[in-house]
């Protein structure tokens, strides 16, 4: 077996296919663009899906790529499985259309046997196929695959339902008899089955057919190979490592926590392996994850973050790690992948800030967590029960990231055990959940080949001319038909050229009219968008007939044409002050370019201040008025990037590729239209900044005439105020406000000082009202106060004085009704727990609540019903055993 890193081995098989005529496609950006049914890129595949769809055709049928991936399904396997990980990298190769079973067989057997490539013992390798696909078993013969090394297998079919499907084929490496885990007449020791020593190392899939609606199969216009090999096994077969943890791609992250543990090493037989394994994994995919612009939070992929993130802390904690120390092995994973992701590396600062906030934070919650534990297993023993409930424990993993065996120990201590049960049946809820939501993502569309086939010709030329002369009608597509003439109202049509700019990069497609020989309307351009092979897809409102081979005058709307180039120039100016100001791990998360605004996400972890946003709006305004040219370059992406141009991830790029220059403060890649020169714009103002997602901002803004409005709106507003507050300038009207806002607060600190006065009174009144219930001392009433801050103050002082052992007191807040419930300690141990007894009286006020036994308040729409729940509160007392 040839010695060979991971980097080697990734760009061996890239090598292989580009020697074989394929494009290396870049690794994609783990956040899906414009894909909303991902919530991760979890496959090669799922890049492509514009191509296999037939929505875009590939400059190359032919593609390889080595693609990263997330997928979280399985998390709980991650380190106790010897391939379980949450992010990977996908090897493989594609075809649209192209070639199919004959050439993917074969040079499958050449990149894994050729000593110019893997070099691997033939003999070690195992096919299983379809049983009816016979040509599949019949050129695995032809290649060399003995016949006793090809398996037949029933569920080697790729299907996800309605969309393309077929055969596949599946190779698995013999990693010999040290490896076997099952005896010799297992069922499941076979290559395809469920054991230790066949390894899957690469899929084949043959995408043949289309499965329809009513579950039939039909040949695909167009056969397609969709492969993928996991990088992560392949080196581990290289490195002869008894799991992928044991290679290149996972030890150091493994060393270097060691480094941070108590003297704990790593050890594959030991039990500590398992968490030095969900470190590093989960290592490997936050680091990742932020790299490429997502961020922790509460929901989506940002809640998967920051589940990762707790899972790493909870077992670092296991090794004896105490406080942060999963964000310095950021700079770790960025050094190991740095050979395919220099970027990593590069952003590695940033990166480990964001995962260090995150640590510091969890580690907070983890106390309270563990406070919440301790209170959960002192109820359960109250109760005189012997197991913790397994949605409660299920809620401590879920929320907190406590793993149950986490909880098992803490319990275990205590003399009680968890409702293993329960919380199984809660935990397969979520994978259910997380399998529906998986089945929906449908990774390949139905193909659509109705304008694949059309190839004629399209100029733009709209970067220096607005209208056309002579443009002739080359294809139109009509009530779903490409026709040769067309009398319908709405229509799409390709010109041999045109100046209409299609829809792309957020800037949206240029409007006008078509007109025929004598000057006349005959249609007018609604929409524009790019055809399967780039011709400009203009979308017409017809307002008399056409037909192929009219020649036409196309005219583009010169005054939305400029204010959209207005606002385009103006997000170059401000994508680059946002990195001057916040930094380079700034990104541009989406753009919108209208005419009337322009709208421009971008990553940031933090607040932003109203101090950042005028040092922001000051760049760009201070580079309007330097008057700096706008000059494009036409070249290839190699001299782009030397030139320093910034490439948005999410954005592929042809061959060659436009370079838009301002003055020397912004070079970016764009295929978007532009103004000759800054001061075009005039003016840039800010209307709003708001997050619009973990770690992604939102910032509108407006520029020439649509900004002098918006000032001018404003102006207009503050000179009303200053009328308002009988100010003679609008200068002096902030002052004018202070003052007033200090008026007002003098005067509720004397309304705040009367009410408590107030609220003391009735106290003194209701706090007198004792009466016994049920052996149990009771104090209510309904008293008059402004808010449920004071209904607490009066809670704390009746327990200060320990005037009874039950305290229920109602108010009427506004048109609510609020209540809260006080419990002494005495109390509590004689069974009373102040939030059941909310529980029981909320619903006299149509409301709820709850608390801890000592305390607990509800809420309600009814105030007529708080005296009925003072009644209530008596009668609960006197049915208490």
């Amino acid at each position: 077996m040839k010695e060979l890193s991971s980097s080697e081995i990734r760009q061996m098989y890239l090598d292989f296919f580009k020697s074989k005529g394929h494009t290396i496609m870049p690794s994609a950006s783990l956040v899906p663009v414009d894909d909303p049914t991902l919530l991760w890129i979890n496959s090669g595949v799922a890049t492509m899906k514009n191509y296999f769809n037939g929505s875009v055709v590939p400059k190359n049928p032919r593609m390889t790529s080595s693609q990263k991936s997330i997928r979280t399904n399985d998390i709980e396997n991650v380190g106790r499985t010897a391939r379980h990980h949450t992010l990977f990298e996908m090897l493989g190769n594609f075809s649209v259309g192209d070639y199919f079973k004959d050439e993917a067989i074969a040079w499958a057997w050449e990149l894994l046997t050729s000593p110019d490539w893997f070099g691997w013992d033939p003999d070690k390798l195992y096919m299983t196929v379809y049983p009816k696909d016979d040509a599949a078993k019949q050129r695995w013969l032809e290649v060399g695959v003995a016949a006793d090394h090809i398996v037949e297998a029933e569920d080697n079919f790729w299907d996800i339902g309605e969309g393309p499907s077929g055969p596949d084929s599946e190779i698995f490496y013999d990693r010999g008899q040290s490896f076997n885990n099952l005896a010799e007449d297992d069922p499941e020791n076979y290559p395809g089955g469920e054991n230790e020593r066949y390894l899957e190392v690469w899929n084949i899939v043959f995408s043949q057919f289309n499965h329809e609606p009513d579950g039939s199969y039909k040949p695909l216009p167009r056969k397609n190979i969709d492969t993928g090999m996991g990088l992560e096994r392949v080196v581990s077969v290289f490195q002869n490592a008894k799991t992928n943890f044991e290679t290149d791609l996972f030890l150091p992250m493994i060393h270097a926590t060691e480094d941070f543990s108590d003297n704990k090493k790593y050890n594959a037989d030991a039990k500590d392996d398992v968490s030095f394994k969900v470190i590093a994994d989960h290592a490997r995919a936050i680091t990742f994850a932020i790299g490429d612009g997502a961020l922790p939070s509460n929901e989506g992929r940002g809640y998967v973050i920051r589940r990762l993130i707790r899972r790493a802390v909870v077992n670092g904690q296991k090794l004896g790690i105490d406080g942060a120390f999963l964000y310095k092995l950021v700079p770790v994973v960025g050094e190991a992948m740095k050979a395919y992701y220099p970027e990593v590396l590069k952003n590695s600062d940033y990166i480990a800030k964001v995962v260090k906030s995150e640590e510091d934070r969890f580690n907070e919650t983890l106390s309270d967590g563990l406070s919440l534990l301790n209170e959960l297993i002192a109820e359960t023993k109250q109760a005189g029960q012997s197991e913790i409930d397994g949605a409660e424990a299920f809620k401590l993993y879920d929320t907190y990231g406590f793993p149950v065996e986490l909880t098992r120990e803490y319990a275990a201590d205590e003399g009680i055990k968890v409702d293993e049960a329960g919380f199984e049946a809660e935990m397969k809820k979520q994978r259910d959940r997380a399998r529906q939501a998986r089945n929906s993502d449908n990774s390949m569309g139905v193909q659509t080949d109705l304008l694949i086939g059309v190839k004629s010709p399209s100029e733009y030329v709209g970067y220096t001319q607005l209208e056309v002369e002579k443009a002739t009608i080359s294809d139109i597509l009509a009530d779903g038909a490409l026709v040769q003439s067309t009398e319908g109202e709405y229509a799409q049509v390709i010109f041999d050229k045109t100046p209409f700019y299609a829809e792309m990069g957020g800037q949206v497609a240029d409007k006008g009219n078509v007109l025929d020989a004598k000057g006349n309307v005959i249609a007018s351009v609604e929409d524009v968008q790019h055809a399967p092979n780039g011709q400009n897809l203009h979308t017409l409102k017809l307002h008399q007939a056409i037909k192929v081979g009219d020649q036409v005058t196309l005219k583009v709307d010169a005054h939305f044409h400029s204010k959209v180039e207005k606002n385009h120039t103006a997000t170059h100016l401000l994508d680059q002050a946002l990195r001057n100001v916040f930094g380079e791990h700034t990104q541009q998360a989406g753009s919108l370019v209208e005419p009337n605004y322009l709208r421009f996400d971008f990553t940031h972890f933090g607040q932003v201040t109203d101090d950042d946003l005028a040092k922001v709006e000051a760049i760009v305004n201070e580079k309007i008025f330097e008057e700096l040219p706008v000059t494009t370059t036409v070249t290839d992406q190699a001299t782009g990037k030397k030139m320093g141009a910034i490439a948005l991830f999410s954005d592929k790029y042809g061959d060659q590729v436009r370079v838009v220059s301002i003055g020397d403060f912004s070079i970016e890649f764009c295929g978007g239209t532009h103004v000759k020169n800054t001061n075009e714009l005039g003016l840039f103002k800010i209307t709003s900044e708001t997050g619009i997602g973990a770690g992604t901002r939102r910032i509108e803004a407006v520029t020439a005439g649509d900004a002098f409005a918006y000032l001018n709106d404003h102006d207009q507003i503050l000179t009303t105020a200053a009328a308002s507050l009988k100010s003679q300038k609008v200068a002096e009207v902030p002052t004018k406000i202070q003052q007033l806002q200090e008026q007002i607060k003098v005067l509720n600190t004397k309304a705040e000082s009367l009410e408590a006065k107030l609220a003391g009174q009735q106290a003194g009144a209701i706090f007198d009202n004792v009466q016994t219930v049920n052996g149990k001392q009771l104090i209510t009433g309904v008293v008059q106060v402004s808010s449920m801050d004071q209904l607490r103050q009066l809670a704390d002082t009746w327990r200060q004085k320990s005037l009874s052992d039950v305290l229920v007191l109602g108010a009427e807040v506004g048109e609510k009704a609020n209540l809260i419930v006080a419990a002494s300690d005495d109390a509590i141990k004689a069974g009373v727990k102040a939030g059941d007894l909310i529980k029981a009286i909320s619903p006299k006020i149509n409301g709820g609540g709850g608390g801890r036994p000592n305390l607990a308040q509800a809420g309600g729409k009814n105030p007529a019903g708080l005296q009925a729940a003072m009644d209530e509160a008596a009668k609960w007392l006197s049915n208490l055993d």
